[in-house]
């Protein structure tokens, strides 16, 4: 099976359209104001104006309004959302649009409600190792072998490198990855060196797990 690659935080041009150059699956642009990563509704609209590769897009929320998830659906064109607050089923569904949430690992029992309450509407659900109630892009990863079983297609994010992500795809076989800090020069800026390692750190592991 072929890991799919996401990276998320992207919020410059020349970032998006090397992620995009590289192949990876999915971007994820962060619409949550307190991140380094934050990426407004203006340059959301410029930024996706010019992709030229097909990718898929992902617009991640944490604990936003009802309004505020809705002004950005109508002036941006994105493919799948991603939740990493509290929010409720009911309130991820009634977007009409694919979701993704995120579980978080370090706190092993809320971890467990979420998955018990988004496990029949959630279309991924991302384990990261951030706490509940925090953001991701820590930069720290969780103990992969503590990864819960669901039928639930996963990701697995948090701390994960080019140094890394073979073990981590060797130990949980995910269906995919999703990297932020790791392929980054500092908090926001993308490392084009990094983010191509990354991308053949996982291709290796991919031949690998087939041989």
């Amino acid at each position: 099976m072929r890991t799919r690659i996401k990276f998320c935080g992207i919020n410059q041009q020349t970032d998006f359209a090397y992620a995009a150059a590289l192949g990876v699956d999915a971007v994820g642009l962060v619409f949550y104001p307190s991140s380094p990563r934050y990426i407004d509704i203006e340059k959301a609209q410029k930024l996706l104006s010019k992709v030229t590769r097909i990718v898929t897009t992902v617009a991640l929320f944490m604990d936003a309004s009802r309004e505020f998830v809705a002004r950005v659906l109508n002036s941006v064109n994105v493919d799948y959302l991603q939740f990493h607050g509290g929010e409720s089923p009911t309130f991820c569904t009634s977007f009409s649009l694919p979701y993704i949430k995120a579980i978080p690992m370090a706190d092993s029992e809320e971890a467990r409600k979420m998955i018990a309450a988004h496990s029949n509407s959630a279309d991924i659900l991302l384990f990261d190792s951030h706490r509940a109630g925090m953001a991701g892009g820590t930069g720290v990863a969780f103990d992969w072998h503590q990864l819960p079983k669901t039928d639930v297609p996963i990701f697995i994010a948090g701390g994960l490198t080019p140094e890394n992500v073979g073990q981590a795809i060797a130990t949980c076989h995910p269906h995919g990855v999703d990297v932020v800090s790791g392929v980054e020069s500092v908090a926001g800026v993308k490392d084009h060196i990094k983010m191509r390692a990354f991308v053949q750190a996982v291709l290796r592991a991919d031949n690998d797990s087939s041989v």
